[in-house]
């Protein structure tokens, strides 16, 4: 009875491998199937796309070129901020990335503003250094700012000015090598009428530097 008992069990699964001819193949290689697509997924992971970070510094009285030249005096005025940005798009063949980067801050000392302001930005990672310290540079030269009140250091002699002006960054960054979810960098922030084109009134803006803090996630 046992033996007749096997033997069925075992013709039945002749019968159903038989069936089913194709299917044993495919259930055989799903183990290595997962581990691909873990490892694919898990390889992804590694280049974050969004980040959160704060920075805060002084107010000079030059424009960016002028401060990279030494040509810069610091005033009674701050900024601290929030920033976030996102990857929109890296380079298949190129350390070159585009991001979306936005601020809201709060400027203080001789007068009290908040600021919010958002410019795509590109990010260039190609340093023969970076295997001893990670170095990106990020530049965002055509943006938005808008602020709800006027600062009086960025008005004219009659008193005018703009609420939106563009919004211009400049940025070293620092990191460890190979570990992108942490990082230091240094901006130069910018409200500007670009060259006169957003108004005529005869102000620069505002001008902060900015030393921060990013977390990528």
């Amino acid at each position: 009875m046992q033996r007749d008992c096997a033997s069925l069990q075992c013709n039945n699964s002749r019968l159903h491998t038989a069936k089913y001819p194709t299917m044993y193949p495919v259930i055989k290689k799903l183990p290595l199937a997962w581990i691909t697509c873990l490892l694919v997924f898990g390889a992804c992971a590694k280049e974050p796309e969004w980040s959160l970070g704060v920075y805060g510094g002084p107010y000079y009285d030059t424009m960016p070129a002028g401060f990279l030249v030494g040509d810069a005096h610091f005033k009674d005025q701050y900024l601290i901020a929030l920033t976030t940005s996102k990857t929109w798009w890296r380079s298949p063949t190129l350390p070159l990335s585009l991001e979306i980067d936005g601020m809201v801050g709060l400027q203080f000392g001789q007068a009290t503003v908040t600021e919010v302001a958002v410019a795509p930005v590109l990010r260039w990672s190609g340093f023969p250094w970076n295997h001893v310290l990670q170095t990106d540079v990020r530049l965002g030269p055509l943006g938005l700012s808008y602020t709800p009140y006027v600062s009086p250091l960025e008005r004219a002699s009659d008193g005018r000015g703009s609420q939106f002006l563009n919004f211009l960054m400049i940025e070293t960054a620092f990191s460890q090598p190979g570990n992108k979810h942490d990082e230091l960098f240094l901006r130069l922030h910018h409200r500007c009428t670009i060259y006169d084109l957003l108004n005529d009134y005869g102000a620069n803006g505002e001008d902060f530097f900015g030393i921060g803090y990013r977390r990528y996630f």
